[in-house]
């Protein structure tokens, strides 16, 4: 039985309400173009405030993050998978296609790449320094590999199906942001030496004139301003779909349990894990619909809305006391993120690709949708719209190839 909480908030909708305005202060200060915010957010992102303002209250025992239902069942259960359906909706796998097979190439690589380096990075951390990967550092690990494949949204759904402790979370969210953060500035770096780099490499950059041309024509047909009508067709979809896979999970699961020897290996037998899985097919089935126009009166930024409280929830259970105690995970994520590199480089220059298609390749995954139209917006505003596109797919593509990553990390450290 857990003790009585001692916070001195203890009402969740007071709690709901104090997260909420944190999160509206930390976007209204971000919002500013000049100033004192303007420099702090330079060199300080958002999104780490978004997880650590929470976790603040926390550790001050403002309020009590263990002892709260606002993330689970509410965070958890229902905006997790609605944010799941409305960010995976957005996809369009045709469009995608047209850019050409080069960068669909470059951005299966980097998908393969982030697998293969999370396996060597735990198999060298367990030589160079074996505490670093001692008890659930795998399945932190299956979490960041659901960031860096697909987005935040991943990442939290592989927070619940590996049942990754708080503490841990957090610390590899810190993780997330300081190495994916670094390596962001690097490419906006380096966007602007692009031209040098092609020529010294004797890339093809033709595609690219036409790719903008594309691009731009595509964003000009399907923005709108969203009426109340696109609104309350957004939100029915999304909880809908949230009904339907919870409906779905349960009998589900309870079959697998009861049919499948080996379904508790694979977490097959929890309905969350279905709940997931189903919320992400739902959307990517959706994104072959009419229902992808929804992403022109804003789906994707309600996802987004979603999203963030989603991790604000998340922030409030961390200690973040703890999170100084293990500094060998960011050499954990820097041979992680090295190895990435390394290899998509390699594969780009086999294919002779301009640099935008490694620097776009790699930000889709490490960054996501949120930062990735921001690194190719470095090469040429009209081409944002192409980070934007790979990276909304990576949350179609990030919960099933972390799971793979998931299951494989747990199998070498032994867990089961």
């Amino acid at each position: 039985m857990n003790p009585p909480s001692t916070a001195l908030i203890q009402n969740d909708i007071v709690v709901f309400g104090l997260i909420a305005a944190t999160l509206g202060a930390v976007f209204w200060t971000a919002s500013r173009q000049q100033g004192l915010w303007k420099r702090f957010y330079t060199f300080v992102p958002a999104l780490l405030l978004c997880y650590l303002i929470p976790g603040i209250y926390n550790t001050v025992g403002l309020i009590d993050g263990q002892h709260t239902s606002l993330y689970n069942p509410v965070a958890r259960d229902i905006l997790l998978p609605a944010a799941l359906v409305l960010l995976t909706l957005a996809v369009d796998i045709k469009a995608i296609m047209r850019l050409g097979p080069k960068l669909v190439l470059m951005y299966v690589g980097t998908s393969i790449s982030i697998m293969l380096g999370a396996v060597v990075a735990f198999a060298l951390m367990r030589w160079l320094h074996p505490s670093t990967v001692a008890g659930d550092t795998w399945a932190g690990m299956a979490a960041l590999a659901g960031s860096w494949i697909g987005g935040g949204a991943n990442m939290l759904a592989m927070r619940e199906v590996f049942n990754v402790d708080a503490t841990t979370f957090g610390q590899f969210a810190v993780v997330d942001v300081g190495v994916g953060y670094v390596w962001m500035a690097a490419l906006i770096f380096l966007a602007g030496r692009a031209q040098k780099i092609d020529a010294r490499t004797g890339a093809d950059t033709r595609p690219l004139d036409e790719l903008k041309e594309r691009i731009a024509a595509f964003q000009a047909e399907h923005e709108r301003i969203p009426s109340l009508s696109d609104l309350m067709i957004i939100v029915g979809v999304a909880f809908g779909a949230v009904g339907l896979a919870h409906a779905i999970a349960a009998p589900l699961s309870a079959w697998f349990d009861a049919n499948v020897s080996w379904a508790s290996r694979f977490s097959l037998d929890s309905p969350f894990v279905w709940v997931v899985v189903l919320s992400t097919s739902c959307g990517l089935g959706l994104s072959f619909t009419r229902a992808r126009t929804l992403e022109g009166a804003g789906a994707s930024r309600i996802g987004s809305l979603l999203l963030y409280f989603l991790i604000a929830c998340i922030g409030m259970q961390m200690d973040l006391l703890a999170l100084l105690d293990r500094p060998w995970l960011f050499l954990l994520g820097l041979i992680w993120i090295g190895v990435h590199i390394g290899l998509l480089w390699g594969l780009g220059r086999l294919l002779n690709v301009p640099f935008f298609y490694f620097a776009i390749g790699s930000q889709s995954h490490i960054g996501g949708p949120a930062s990735a139209p921001v690194v190719a917006a470095a090469f040429h505003p009209a081409l944002a719209p192409v980070g934007v596109l790979l990276g909304t797919l990576g949350y179609a593509t990030g919960t099933y190839l972390a799971y793979v990553v998931g299951i494989t990390l747990r199998a070498m450290a032994g867990a089961g």
